[in-house]
């Protein structure tokens, strides 16, 4: 079976993902963010988070709608993807950088 890649991810969704899990206060560890994803229903442990959040795993819409629920925002901002596109994730530095967006749409 034919797998889509976006910008190199299997998701649009880890990059938002990691940036508003690292914005609650207090701050959610991937591990808390598991556990509190198996009281949802979801069986899914902190190793499926850090492959989400560095694009190499794919993301169904279930998943999804309870990620949105848990973090108690909606799948729009979970979505974002013209957020997706203005960030890239440097695996190697484990941060993010900005790229040049407005060049590569010229």
């Amino acid at each position: 079976m034919f797998k889509i890649n976006f910008h190199n991810r299997k998701n649009i969704v880890g990059i938002n993902l990691r940036k508003i899990r690292k914005e609650k206060r207090p701050k959610i560890s991937q591990r808390e963010f598991a556990q509190k994803l198996q009281l949802e229903g979801l069986d899914i442990d902190k190793n499926r988070i850090s492959k989400i959040e560095l694009g190499k795993s794919y993301v169904t819409d279930i998943e999804l709608k309870i990620i949105s629920i848990v973090l108690n925002v909606s799948l729009d901002k979970l979505l974002n993807v013209e957020s997706q596109e203005s960030v890239n994730y440097d695996e190697s530095q484990e941060n993010y950088t900005d790229l040049e967006i407005a060049d590569k749409k010229k």
